[in-house]
């Protein structure tokens, strides 16, 4: 395979580039990946690396440090070394949400891409690398894709999602309930949302288990992860096709049968977002909150006592560990300035969700407990905050309400301190939570027309599916640089992000 850039385009670094800072160094012959190593993280010309050991041992004491250097945006490098804005500010990240005239969705901008900076195998790609998706887009188009997503999104009854996940929780319990110990990452916050969305994208419910045990698969980023997607991708292009003949009140049906008149392709794309890409966060929020209420004495009691509410139990959650870090990302269109910082056009921005929840500026006591306010930055904020809010948090909080119903006297198995956690650039992934409890001899009985949850068999993967050639995407503005191919899958390269 080739790439699409000539090898003296990776030469100079793109102007105004967090590079280009007063003092800095030139970038060496091999362009901004030739820059110097320096310690804890440093990187040439003194910018600190969002990635290595020090972004992943410690990411929050990370953007303190850069808060404490720069202010509100500080520049950082990426993977490669290559130049970006990391937006720590509440405020400002509200402006970037906010403003796509100034800042936009659409990666085909990034000078790095335009100068050739980026390799094809840059573990960048599978976030930044532009896809026809709403997440992508601006303007018109964004309106018709994430016009189709959110109102087919808000056509579920939230009575009915409350039903599916009780249905679901009270069989993960009863697989684990009898021993009295479980681990609650593995064994709930992994199986709950996905078997819920199998459910509301109209899938059979045999499907549920097997597309579960897919979806962890590939997120975990086993050897086995390409034939999981191409199962799930699949499962997916087999929903459609009996969609088509039959019709039903799901997702997939409403988003085929939109007045936006999406392509089979689009379509199937923004399925696997939801499906996927909203689980993962879904699962971190659902695995977060028992952890705080199993390690907070205060929580727990105000929780039980009533003096809380678990929607605001997870408010509080959404604060103080959202789901995902940040969010990669926004490229200016033009020459701006953002948190007293001088942006350049095509550079990018990464919205600090994490960072920006704890700004002193709006929480300078992070003691305080916040109940009710809901004005983090979990979701995102602007025409590309989350739609499908609503779901997620319906699921945690059902969930969670009905694992501590029937396991009221559930408790840590481990000292809190021997909790771990993976963390990557864009996201904190909490290992495990083991548990015990008294056993539940008489566990509940699935629902009739049920399918019992199967438990994991790691030995036997999703079989895999013939891949799916890609559709080649519709022709970009005048600005768009081409973007490098990835020699892997979009899916399988993302795993790594995730769990590592």
């Amino acid at each position: 395979m080739t790439t699409p850039f000539t090898d003296d385009a990776s030469s100079t670094p793109p102007p105004g580039c967090p590079a280009h800072l007063p003092g800095a160094d030139g970038p060496g012959p091999q362009g901004l990946g030739a820059f110097g190593h320096g310690s804890h993280g440093l990187g040439a010309p003194g910018l600190r690396r969002l990635y290595g050991p020090e972004a992943e041992a410690d990411p929050a004491g990370l953007y303190e440090k850069l808060r404490a250097e720069h202010g509100e945006v500080a520049p950082v490098l990426l993977h490669g070394d290559l130049p970006a804005w990391l937006i720590l500010g509440h405020s400002a990240n509200l402006t970037a949400m906010r403003t796509p005239s100034r800042f936009s969705r659409d990666s085909r901008r990034w000078t790095a891409f335009q100068n050739g900076l980026v390799g094809a195998d840059s573990p960048l790609m599978p976030v930044i690398a532009w896809q026809p998706l709403c997440v992508f887009a601006d303007g018109a188009e964004h309106k018709r894709l994430r016009g189709a997503v959110t109102d087919s999104l808000n056509r579920f009854d939230r009575r009915g999602v409350r039903r599916y996940v009780t249905r679901f929780t009270d069989q993960l319990v009863a697989e684990f309930g009898p021993s009295g110990r479980a681990e609650l990452v593995s064994q709930f916050a992994e199986h709950l949302p996905m078997l819920v969305m199998t459910q509301l994208v109209g899938m059979p419910e045999e499907y549920g288990p097997r597309l579960v045990e897919a979806a962890r698969d590939l997120m975990k980023g086993t050897e086995t992860a390409v034939a999981s997607n191409d199962y799930v991708v699949a499962t997916l292009r087999r929903m459609m096709e009996r969609k088509r003949v039959s019709p039903g009140g799901d997702l997939v049906s409403w988003l085929m049968q939109h007045h936006a008149g999406l392509s089979d392709d689009e379509v199937l794309e923004h399925l696997r977002v939801v499906l996927l890409a909203a689980n993962e966060t879904t699962v971190n929020l659902i695995a977060d909150t028992l952890k705080l209420v199993l390690t907070d004495h205060r929580f727990r009691a105000h929780l039980s006592g009533g003096h809380m509410t678990l929607p605001e139990a997870l408010d509080q959650v959404l604060w103080d560990s959202a789901p995902m870090s940040l969010v990669a990302g926004r490229w200016a269109t033009g020459d701006t300035e953002l948190g007293g910082q001088q942006i350049r056009t095509g550079d990018m921005l990464l919205l600090g969700l994490a960072a920006g929840n704890v700004d002193p500026v709006v929480r300078p006591d992070l003691r305080k407990p916040l109940h009710g306010n809901r004005s983090h930055l979990a979701f995102g904020g602007g025409p590309h905050e989350c739609p499908g809010q609503d779901i997620g948090r319906a699921i945690a909080e059902t969930g969670i309400d009905i694992l501590l119903t029937r396991l009221p006297d559930l408790r840590l198995a481990v000292p809190e301190e021997e909790l771990t956690w993976t963390s990557a650039w864009i996201s904190r992934h909490l290992v495990g939570l083991p548990v015990e409890f008294t056993p539940r001899t008489a566990p509940a009985e699935p629902a009739p027309g049920t399918t019992p949850v199967v438990p994991a068999t790691p030995s036997t993967p999703p079989p895999a599916a013939a891949p799916v050639p890609p559709a080649g995407p519709p022709a970009g503005p005048a600005f768009a640089a081409p973007v490098p191919r990835q020699r892997r899958g979009w899916w399988h390269t993302l795993t790594g992000l995730f769990r590592r």
